[in-house]
């Protein structure tokens, strides 16, 4: 096992529900590494498990970097306080390529591609290989989270935590409440959420939770607004930002969040709620098929430097 430092520690299957102190986020990914990275600045001791070996490097890297730019808005001048933070921090994350090495954790939370049947297979192993005490949890922004657990045995210790890219700094998390999870572990995942600085907020497993199923229309309507010629994207973006106080315009969005992410997030809610608002829009097919994705890769609606 390839391991930065420190060691989790094992828990009984009697674990209480609600003291979560070991965490495995299954994905090395943006989000996955800011769940890691939030879980360890908690005190909490956390694995992440990737298959790829360059990811979970590139992770390790990025949580370093993010992780020295919180100690020093902690800590100012006092580069001691900032180097014990960084080191105390990464103390408690350590990495695998393989699943079995972060099955024996109180909660283990999937970050992996959008795509139910890989997610179904990752569940039904870990459903397998884990404690009777863990609770699994879905990162979804947009798959139905009973679907994604279906075929596991303990549905009454499942549920999602959705959170929202940058993981360290966006301060929500949807605690999703799948149609068998039980009020312990509801109460635990919410508990959880808070301990890693959190607010957390509640909804039912319906499409696109709370966050996407408002912020999907308003994407669509305004990429149809710019696809007709209505008006420029660089204005719909200042009209959102100054007349509605948003922090973003919603091409800045996303580009930022990334176009084929938008594009696979409107195209399931379409599927499930057949909402003519959800469907497929011409220019954002267009620019996916191109590759323009957003910032990930330089250019989206704006291009950017590297």
């Amino acid at each position: 096992m390839n391991k930065l430092v420190g060691l989790t520690r094992n828990f009984s299957s009697s674990a209480n529900l609600n003291a979560i102190k070991t965490v495995t986020v299954v994905g090395g990914g943006l989000m996955g590494s800011g769940i890691a990275q939030v879980t360890a600045q908690a005190g909490q001791n956390v694995t992440i498990v990737d298959l790829q070996p360059e990811l979970l490097d590139k992770a390790q890297k990025s949580i370093q970097a993010n992780l020295t730019r919180v100690g020093r808005k902690l800590y100012k001048d006092d580069a001691g306080k900032v180097e014990g933070f960084v080191s105390d921090s990464l103390d408690r994350i350590k990495v695998s390529t393989k699943v079995e090495d972060g099955a024996n954790a109180d909660l283990i939370i999937e970050a992996i591609v959008e795509k139910l049947d890989v997610k179904q297979e990752l569940f039904n192993k870990l459903d397998q290989l884990a404690p009777e005490h863990t609770l699994l949890a879905t990162n979804t922004s947009s798959i139905s989270v009973n679907a994604i657990g279906a075929g596991i045995k303990r549905k009454d210790k499942f549920g999602g935590l959705h959170f929202f890219n940058p993981v360290p700094v966006m301060r929500l998390l949807e605690v999703i409440k799948s149609d068998q999870m039980s009020e312990d572990t509801y109460q635990a995942m919410m508990s959880w959420g808070k301990s890693v600085g959190k607010t957390c907020i509640t909804c039912k497993d319906t499409p696109g939770f709370v966050v996407n199923r408002l912020l999907g229309p308003y994407s669509a309507e305004a990429l149809r607004l710019y696809e007709r010629g209505d008006a420029t994207k660089e204005d719909i973006d200042i009209g959102m930002k100054l007349g509605a106080g948003y922090p973003m315009g919603p091409f800045e969005l996303a580009d930022y969040t990334g176009l084929d992410t938008n594009k696979y997030a409107l195209q399931v809610m379409y599927e499930m709620t057949k909402n003519p608002v959800f469907r497929p829009i011409p220019l954002l097919d267009k620019m996916v098929a191109e590759g323009k994705l957003g910032r990930k890769v330089g250019e989206g609606f704006y291009k950017y430097s590297k």
